[in-house]
């Protein structure tokens, strides 16, 4: 079975008679390991209900773009926002139509306008509609607009015709949607990222730390390791679990992750540093804890921590190091000198006072900066920039 563990897949239905093929859909992506979203056309609600699929994807069928409680938080763009995959299993002629034409009608063309995700159509449809003039433009536009095209399969149809335009089996889809995921653009080469805070004690009860959740750096190591790499994520304290072809390292201190990281950056090829690792640490740890004195104020003396980035970037032969700047003011000038200072190949900054974006949330907008440019990339779920960010990392090493 293809894996799509813990990818975000949302499910559009238009109106055709293959809108069946749907219901069982859901469970195959499920089975897959895949949660699922789901959006129907109004005709898609002529074939099958909404209870329906709602009750196979554990989640409420999405049906009105101008629904007032879904809008008021803005309701398709974050479903826009929320998808790994927009796979829309049955794509009919007339959606093809107005995909094509970049109309924004209903929820799902609203979707697909506003998506970063990949985009994957399923047509079915009648063979003749399927050979017409016109459904063949549309088809030519939408792919060289880079929007997948998972069949369709040639038989008999429900109408009695006999040709091109049945769906592809749910199955075939499974494994279609899997392929998207599995570029192969950093096969043969060596990964390391370094993810979550790390924790430095001041007694046996007590530590410094950060808020940061390592999400960000646990969907650069899923994407890498989709990518074909060889992938070691270098981790603090987090509650998320490791990815799937994924060799986990777990630290707690930064002269720990220190230590890890200068190990596994042996031979690699990239190096991530997207962890947001304590530049102090205390001086001395207290072996017991430390009791409330009399005094109003405690000093604490603390000492620079071993700076993991730079030390990477300084080794010969140097991997193609990066860096990231989560910052809350000044991003770009405090993420260019950092590239500068470090020697680093490319710095993501990020605005952490931007609480849509910062630690913890599921979503994130950086700027990529380099010795010659600058590049933003838009809010997105931190999976889909994760694979964003990957490509460009992998053609950036394999150019």
């Amino acid at each position: 079975m293809t894996s799509l563990a813990n990818k975000q897949i949302l499910l559009g239905v238009t109106g055709g008679i293959a809108a069946y093929k749907s219901a069982d859909l859901v469970r195959r992506l499920q089975d897959a390991g895949a949660r699922v979203q789901v959006v129907m056309t109004p005709a898609a609600q002529e074939f099958i209900t909404p209870l329906t699929l709602q009750a196979l994807s554990g989640n409420p069928v999405h049906t009105q773009l101008l629904d007032p409680e879904a809008e008021a938080g803005m309701g398709h763009i974050q479903l826009a926002r929320w998808a790994d995959l927009v796979l829309i299993a049955p794509a009919t002629a007339d959606f093809m139509a107005r995909l094509t034409q970049g109309m924004g009608n209903d929820l799902l063309t609203s979707i697909c306008l506003a998506t970063a995700a990949p985009i994957a159509l399923a047509p079915a449809m009648n063979q003749g509609m399927w050979r017409n003039a016109s459904t063949q433009a549309n088809l030519d536009i939408l792919l060289q607009r880079k929007v997948h095209i998972f069949g369709p399969a040639d038989g008999g149809q429900a109408c009695g015709d006999v040709g091109p335009g049945r769906m592809l089996e749910p199955l075939q889809l499974v494994a279609a949607a899997g392929s998207l995921f599995s570029s192969g653009s950093l096969a043969g080469k060596k990964v390391v990222i370094t993810a979550g805070p790390t924790r430095e004690a001041l007694d046996p009860v007590r530590y410094l730390s950060n808020y940061s959740s390592g999400k960000m750096g646990y969907a650069l190591a899923e994407a890498a390791a989709e990518a074909g790499a060889e992938t070691i994520l270098i981790s603090g304290p987090t509650q998320l679990a490791a990815p799937e072809r994924v060799k986990r390292i777990n630290v707690v201190t930064a002269e720990e992750m220190y230590a890890a990281s200068m190990t596994a950056a042996e031979g690699c090829d990239l190096f991530i540093a997207a962890a947001a690792v304590a530049d102090y640490r205390p001086e001395q740890v207290a072996p017991q804890k430390m009791k409330k004195g009399a005094s109003d104020t405690l000093t604490l003396t603390l000492v620079k921590n071993p700076d993991i980035v730079a030390s990477i970037a300084a080794r010969n032969p140097k991997p193609f190091t990066v860096g990231f700047a989560a910052e809350s003011e000044n991003v770009l000038e405090y993420a260019r000198s950092k590239l500068v200072r470090k020697n680093l190949d490319l710095v993501v900054a990020n605005n952490i006072s931007d609480s849509s974006i910062g630690f913890n949330s599921n979503d994130n907008a950086v700027t990529l900066i380099d010795q010659h440019s600058e590049t933003e990339i838009s809010q997105r779920s931190k999976h889909q920039l994760a694979r964003e960010l990957i490509a460009r990392f992998a053609q950036k090493i394999t150019t």
